[in-house]
């Protein structure tokens, strides 16, 4: 859901601006999902093998080996200036607070 409503707005960000999406999904069903979906704005990044990114960003949710639902904003110099955790998986973000702060870093 996210994936593809950032890849849209990925044009209107500029070229300073990189989206990643990181998931426990492998890496080939990221690819096979993106090549359905026309995701080609937003990079992936599958946490499959090892749940340390989950546990680094406290989104890991152990028994279902998922992820949680989250944003991260960082600045060019990599500190986090945002944090959006959605409460509930089937939830999207909020795409306007998101932008908002992206483009206040621009």
């Amino acid at each position: 859901m996210e994936t593809r409503r950032f890849n849209e707005e990925a044009g209107n960000l500029g070229d300073d601006v990189v989206i990643l999406t990181i998931s426990m999904d492998l890496p080939f069903a990221q690819k096979r999902w993106c090549g359905a979906a026309g995701v080609e704005k937003v990079i992936t990044l599958s946490a499959h093998r090892d749940a340390a990114f989950g546990q680094a960003y406290g989104v890991l949710i152990k028994e279902l080996r998922l992820l949680a639902r989250a944003v991260f904003v960082l600045d060019p110099k990599g500190t986090i200036q945002y944090i959006q955790l959605v409460k509930e998986l089937t939830e999207e973000p909020d795409y306007g607070a998101v932008l908002d702060a992206v483009k206040k870093l621009l």
